[in-house]
């Protein structure tokens, strides 16, 4: 299972609608819209950067809920997940934010900095509407992680190392064996990501999560091509060269195991 995230209005809306359909194309499961936030805790540079532009632009969080509706009139059928943090939904309202998300086709909402202990009252307005309300779980404890794995739902985002997004060359030798451990409790699909960033990464990881999320890869692609995305004579060579670039780094998870 393959999840890509990308920031909602980075470098404008008509191209987050554009990439999505490339993402689709190349393959793509599920995908995490993110919204743009002046304070993002979870977030490293490369994210900081992408949403500061898509903040510049006029992105909000209703605006990105909105595009979602946009994608599906342009042909995104993949689920799509709204990753947000709290305070946003906050201003906007909870009960706002769910409806709105609902009409719009969203399939699920990720709240990072909303901690699982505090999230009750989240969960049941995700659960009057239908939506899914993705957990993030980390290498904590073994209790911590029983209680989140085993009430998870849509599927369980693991998080390979704590600490903030953005591209690693090496995740940490422990990974596989938290993964196992999550894997014990989950009722739900246990993709792994922050950090994941080349193709032998993903290989690595295909034998031991439900899926993968590649986020700060994908972001800095966009952030490489942005000036071609952003010309009409040059724009559809780029998002080629985007698609090449994901196909490239998930080219493990399509590749069958050799018979033994």
């Amino acid at each position: 299972m393959f999840i890509p995230f990308i920031v909602a209005g980075d470098p404008h809306p008509d191209l987050t609608i554009e990439l999505a359909l490339e993402l689709q194309q190349a393959g793509a499961d599920i995908l995490e819209l993110g919204v743009p936030y002046s304070d993002p805790l979870a977030d490293g540079p490369t994210i900081q950067r992408a949403a500061a532009r898509a903040l510049k632009g006029g992105m909000t969080l209703p605006k990105a809920i909105e595009l979602v509706s946009l994608m599906r009139k342009k042909g995104v059928k993949i689920p799509i997940i709204i990753f947000t943090y709290y305070n946003p939904v906050l201003q906007l309202g909870e009960e706002f934010f769910f409806a709105l998300a609902k009409e719009n086709g969203v399939d699920g909402v990720l709240i990072p900095d909303l901690p699982f202990e505090e999230s009750e009252p989240i969960r049941r307005l995700s659960a009057s509407t239908g939506l899914s309300l993705i957990s993030l779980v980390a290498p904590t404890s073994k209790q911590r992680i029983e209680k989140i794995a085993s009430s998870a739902q849509g599927f369980l985002y693991c998080v390979s190392s704590l600490g903030v997004t953005g591209m690693r060359d090496t995740l940490p030798d422990e990974l596989e064996a938290f993964l196992s451990e999550v894997k014990r409790y989950s009722r739900v699909p246990a993709a792994v990501g922050f950090g994941i960033s080349t193709s032998e990464q993903v290989s690595m990881l295909k034998h031991c999560s439900d899926g993968i999320v590649i986020g700060s890869a994908l972001v800095q692609k966009v952030e490489q091509l942005l000036d071609a995305l952003q010309r009409e004579e040059t724009k559809q060579e780029a998002l080629s060269e985007f698609r090449r670039y994901v196909q490239m780094l998930t080219a493990p998870l399509n590749q069958r195991c050799a018979p033994e």
